[in-house]
């Protein structure tokens, strides 16, 4: 059942809400990744083929997008803080379906020359936008509607579904590889490929609509009237909440990089490689290690409630270092099939260490007020530094021949990650998300206003920023 005032999350509840709150993800990072899974065959409709920069036009259009989610990050941050996650999350959903509609119907270059390479841009930029609003509010709503004890398995399901979305567009060009010929799939198949997830979202908007709204009703009412003027504020984040703000960008940014360059690279290096005459074992080479990443989250997630999020943090950060040499040179080179999913299964193992609990140690560095803002940003700016250019650099760096040069480059990026991991995420007894779940059971079981005690709250001292178990 809907409502709009929170409650003290049981487990039923809490994994109903999960579900409903990770289908949209799903949805969403779909749409971002049929981009990519099926660049090579649209990128002849939007360009010229005789064209040899052509596909680092592909790729700049794919970072380009990446400029939007800060901005998709601010609006729909402050949105959710102040309206609710519910909300916002079904509005992300709307938008993001519309444009993956335009770009399944939009003209080709044939048709109308240079304009379809702007109607490309329009589409994707706003799609950016909306996927900056997506992940923020979804990182934090699956936080907060997980039940302690259980906050890092649950939400867990935040990768699992973004990886997901990456495995159904890979399942969609599998299925067409099989079934058409790739001018079948240049012509018209990629269309479909963008029309599906268009579709997607309508199930999702239904199954959105029932689930719990994690903000308190006179937190929200408080946020609409005026009252209560630091919630989703801009002035608040930068100047009371800039440190968790700052970590949260250094926390992102050795992960986004590792994840686009794992995880879309590499999955890109063996389309390429097998690409002569065997393009159905490249594709099922991918989809099965995607598969196999999508599944590591969740075991991740289970651990981190063991072990501590810290630790699969500092795993991942070693791990990084001393892998992305290997993964970016030995991957290229292979032609068995079975040692090119070893390799990618390697990193995607090492990559869960991030993936896994990235999203509750992230909504752990914010108070209640300036979550989904603070989270949202954070990423986002990092997101869009890092994440969205890896692809681009890559592909620019093999054509210059310097590919050692950005290895370096992800390389060092992890390691001031790892740094941030080891010395600046402590374990402590104070954690934003436990305390304030304690804190909601306290005033509810007392009779007291939930959205008072939360107020209260915010104003004091902020509390070290991530905790160990």
């Amino acid at each position: 059942m809907s409502t709009t005032t929170a409650t003290a999350p049981n487990l039923r509840r809490s994994v109903s809400n999960t579900l409903k709150g990770s289908a949209g993800n799903l949805v969403e990072w779909y749409d971002v990744y049929v981009y990519s899974v099926f660049a090579t065959y649209f990128e002849s409709q939007f360009f010229d083929k005789n064209d040899a920069n052509s596909t680092v036009y592909v790729w700049a259009i794919f970072a380009l997008t990446f400029l939007m989610r800060p901005l998709g990050s601010w609006f729909f941050g402050r949105f959710a803080d102040r309206h609710g996650r519910r909300l916002a999350l079904t509005v992300s959903v709307s938008v993001m379906a519309a444009c993956s509609l335009l770009i399944a119907v939009a003209p080709t270059a044939g048709t109308i020359g240079t304009g379809a390479v702007v109607l490309l841009v329009i589409a994707r930029l706003v799609q950016g936008f909306a996927t900056g609003g997506e992940y923020g509010t979804s990182a934090t709503y699956m936080s907060e509607a997980a039940v302690p004890g259980r906050r890092g398995f649950l939400s867990s399901f935040h990768y699992v579904t973004l990886v997901g979305g990456h495995v159904l567009a890979q399942l969609t060009l599998l299925i067409m590889v099989v079934a058409l010929p790739h001018e079948a799939i240049s012509q018209w198949g990629w269309r479909v490929a963008f029309g599906i997830g268009a579709l997607g979202a309508l199930a999702v908007l239904v199954m959105r609509r029932t689930m719990d709204e994690t903000l308190d009703a006179s937190t929200i009412a408080a946020a609409k009237n005026g009252t209560a003027t630091r919630t989703g504020s801009m002035r608040e984040l930068l100047v009371n909440q800039w440190k968790p703000l700052l970590l949260c960008f250094l926390v992102t940014a050795g992960g986004t990089l590792a994840f686009y360059t794992y995880s879309v690279t590499g999955p890109g290096i063996v389309k390429k490689a097998f690409s002569g005459g065997d393009v159905i074992t490249g594709t099922l080479l991918n989809l099965a290690a995607l598969i196999v990443l999508m599944l590591l989250q969740p075991l991740g997630g289970w651990l981190s409630d063991i072990v501590g999020r810290r630790t699969l943090l500092i795993f991942f950060g070693v791990g990084g270092v001393l892998y992305t040499g290997f993964l970016l040179t030995a991957l290229p080179q292979q032609t068995n099939p079975i040692f090119a999913f070893a390799i990618l299964v390697g990193g995607f193992i090492i990559l869960t260490g991030y993936t896994s609990v990235n999203a509750v140690v992230k909504a752990d560095l914010f108070p209640t007020h300036i979550r989904a803002l603070g989270l949202g940003l954070g990423y986002a700016v990092s997101n869009s530094v890092f994440g969205g250019t890896a692809p681009l650099l890559y592909q620019a760096a093999g054509e210059a021949g310097q590919v050692p040069a950005f290895i370096w480059y992800v390389t060092a990026v992890i390691a001031v990650s790892l740094v941030v991991y080891i010395f600046f995420l402590k374990g402590n007894d104070h954690s934003w998300l436990e305390n304030e779940a304690a804190m909601r059971e306290r005033t509810q079981s007392g009779g007291r206003d939930w959205a008072v005690a939360a107020s209260e709250a915010a104003e004091q001292p902020a509390p070290a920023y991530a905790r160990e178990g």
